[in-house]
């Protein structure tokens, strides 16, 4: 059944390009981009963020920009609007209306800011101004560009509050920021983005910290406020999913650079530059269920200061040619591209690629995966590493600035049960705020406050002080921020090395930490370099190391790949695959992107206000939901297909209306 599901989404690529006639742009562009240079002095010499960037908005399309940290995108938007800071060296022209906007002063740029283009922030809670309530930062973006009285301005605010969806307006219009969730929050910078019906709105990374279905409802309104006002509207992000279900067109950004260009439905069914097949590749389906590993783009963007003239993605090329460093190609439309269809790319072997592959073979190779240790054992065969039975957490609420008292309990964790066993990979997903980290943190901690934690046969409720510490090695974390959770003034020998000297290791610690360095990927040539030397996706492969340097049979994963860009967080997924099948480790993983957790889960359990409203295997969970809240969750994720992400059904969850009953899936070995 799953195969099948496979290949009817490829027969539909294959088509989509040659058969779909995308609604083409009407009237004159509301927003006309032209070569746009920016670059910015540094100690290092001048960094050139954006290189000949132009695209034309027309009105009511959405264009979507999209590529991984550092290629340019957010410069693009905030040159736009003006708001790069003095030193910043901006050439080229950008035209709102067909007037001019690079060279106008800050005080005749806020003439156009708010009123012709409107700006939606990536973090909400600093784009409102903390010490005003809502409604006057409301009233503020209304007056300054109309001509009403205060009170009209507030009835103003209140229906816009009530349009971007937020309930009982007239009272929440007094709320200040940090009264409001990070969705909540999102949707005021959309109602003071809107307020002035903007014929452009740029969202930049608009859904980037929120929650799947938050994110769901965040787009909603997006299409809901550009629905309203006919605007044009940038969509920057690096997630190619909310690119599928909501771009009209497509411009895919590397090294500062535009590589590719066109219409939604081309670039994801028929990709022309080995960049963005890369990112297709790196970013897993929520829909279809796949053995096959990602496969990842090695190595890192480029620093952007002095530039060789070649393809800057040459070095990460699979199919690079001895000409691809002989000069940087220009980005030029395709001749073979379908009749109707304006489709760019910046590659000279753009014309050999076709579905995805030059000559019949696929341009980035699956990697291939350690053989799996416990291949062919049923489950109910394996050792349980982990066993947690009626788990609770409580916290006191209390109240009183100086004698404080407890007013009242608060439930975070409510009897949650679940085991793992050798060589599985057990999710817990939900919302924030759900109780997943709660969990997590009250099973590392081998102290239970209520209920049972069982580690490898041991029951942590019985362990003596010094046991607990030995047990320790058996269970290990990887925590969400690779930075923050690695000291900045140890190098990496002395990182990987800290668990083993205070756990006592009694063998080489020198050799112990070359073989972890091997293990997860990593030069040993650098074990002397700090972390700040390192990239991201490689900072994540130290902090796993460091995990695996006492040889534990449980890693919990809080969130390890949420703070990676696609292409590299595809390379730690696979890595932490390989692993499970070479070492037989078992893995409690937290996660919010549902894509990440069906690709790397062999169960899930879905958590819902501290506790499991539905848990089984991953297929049958993300195949056949049962409970109405797990329907909602997955029905709010978005999918890396134009086709199917247009066709895709929201549902709601009413918990009023459900009774929160945990549905078991039967076990099938």
């Amino acid at each position: 059944m799953t195969s099948t599901t496979h290949d009817s989404h490829e027969s539909d690529h294959t088509t989509t390009a040659e058969s779909s006639n995308p609604r083409e742009p009407q009237g004159t562009p509301v927003l006309e981009v032209s070569d746009l240079n920016v670059s910015f002095p540094s100690e290092a010499g001048s960094v050139a963020a954006v290189r000949g960037v132009s695209f034309d908005l027309y009105p009511g399309r959405t264009l979507g920009i999209v590529g991984e940290s550092g290629s340019g995108k957010s410069v693009t938007s905030m040159s736009i609007m003006g708001l790069l800071p003095q030193y910043a060296k901006v050439t080229g022209s950008v035209k709102y209306a067909g007037e001019e906007l690079l060279g106008k002063t800050d005080k005749e740029m806020s003439k156009i800011r708010g009123k012709g283009i409107g700006m939606i922030f990536q973090d909400p809670l600093s784009a409102l101004t903390p010490v005003f309530d809502i409604g006057t930062q409301l009233v503020e973006a209304i007056v300054t560009h109309q001509k009403v009285t205060k009170q009209q301005a507030e009835k103003q605010a209140v229906e816009l509050l009530d349009l971007v969806g937020i309930s009982e307006p007239q009272k929440r219009i007094r709320a200040f920021p940090h009264e409001f969730s990070g969705g909540m929050r999102q949707r005021v910078v959309i109602a003071i983005a809107i307020a002035n019906n903007p014929r452009v709105l740029i969202a930049d990374e608009p859904t980037t910290a929120l929650d799947v279905t938050i994110q769901a409802q965040i787009l909603d309104v997006i299409k809901v406020a550009q629905r309203e006002t006919g605007a044009a509207t940038i969509m920057i992000t690096h997630d190619m999913g909310v690119v599928a279900g909501i771009a009209d067109d497509v411009l895919v950004m590397y090294a500062g650079r535009p590589v590719e260009k066109s219409d939604v439905f081309s670039v994801f069914s028929q990709p022309r530059m080995p960049y963005t097949i890369g990112l297709l590749g790196s970013t897993p389906r929520p829909d279809v269920s796949s053995d096959e590993p990602l496969t990842p783009i090695v190595g890192n963007p480029p620093i952007l200061v002095d530039l060789q003239d070649q393809c800057q993605f040459a070095p990460r090329c699979p199919v690079a040619q001895p000409e691809c460093l002989s000069g940087e190609p220009k980005l030029l439309p395709l001749a073979d591209a379908p009749k109707g269809v304006s489709h760019a790319t910046a590659c000279i072997r753009s014309g050999e690629i076709w579905d995805q592959k030059i000559n019949g073979e696929r341009l980035f190779q699956v990697p291939e995966l350690s053989k799996d240790i416990l291949a062919g054992k049923p489950r109910d065969e394996r050792k349980v590493t982990l066993h947690v039975a009626d788990l609770k957490k409580e916290y006191p609420i209390m109240k009183g600035s100086l004698l404080k008292r407890k007013v009242g309990t608060f439930q975070a964790v409510k009897g949650v049960s679940f085991d793992v066993r050798e060589g599985e990979c057990m999710a817990i997903v939900g919302e924030s705020g759900c109780g997943k980290t709660t969990t997590l943190l009250e099973i590392m901690d081998l102290q239970p406050q209520s209920g049972t934690v069982v580690l490898n046969g041991q029951d942590a409720s019985t362990m003596t002080k010094r046991q607990r510490r030995a047990a320790r090695k058996d269970i290990q974390i990887v925590f969400q921020d690779p930075m923050s959770s690695l000291n900045p003034r140890l190098t990496v020998r002395e990182v990987i090395a800290e668990p083993l000297q205070s756990l006592g290791y009694e063998g080489d610690v020198n050799k112990r930490v070359q073989e972890l360095m091997a293990l997860v990927g990593l030069d040993t040539s650098q074990i002397d370099r700090f972390p700040g030397h390192f990239s991201g996706g490689q900072r994540q492969r130290i902090g796993l190391a460091r995990a695996l340097a006492t040889n534990p049979s449980v890693i919990v994963l809080d969130e390890p790949v949420s703070a990676l860009d696609v292409s590299i967080q595809a390379g730690v997924i696979n890595l932490l695959e390989d692993l499970k099948r070479k070492l037989g480790l078992s893995y409690l993983f937290v996660a919010h992107d549902l894509s990440v957790i069906r690709h790397l889960s062999d169960r899930v359990a879905v958590m819902y206000k501290g506790e499991f409203v539905e848990v089984g295997k991953v297929d049958d969970i993300f195949d056949h939901p049962q409970h109405p809240y797990t329907k909602s969750l997955l029905s709010a994720i978005p999918i890396p297909d134009p086709q199917v992400a247009r066709t895709q059904k929201r549902v709601k969850y009413d918990p009023d209306a459900v009774a929160a009953v945990v549905v078991e899936k039967p076990e099938s070995n």
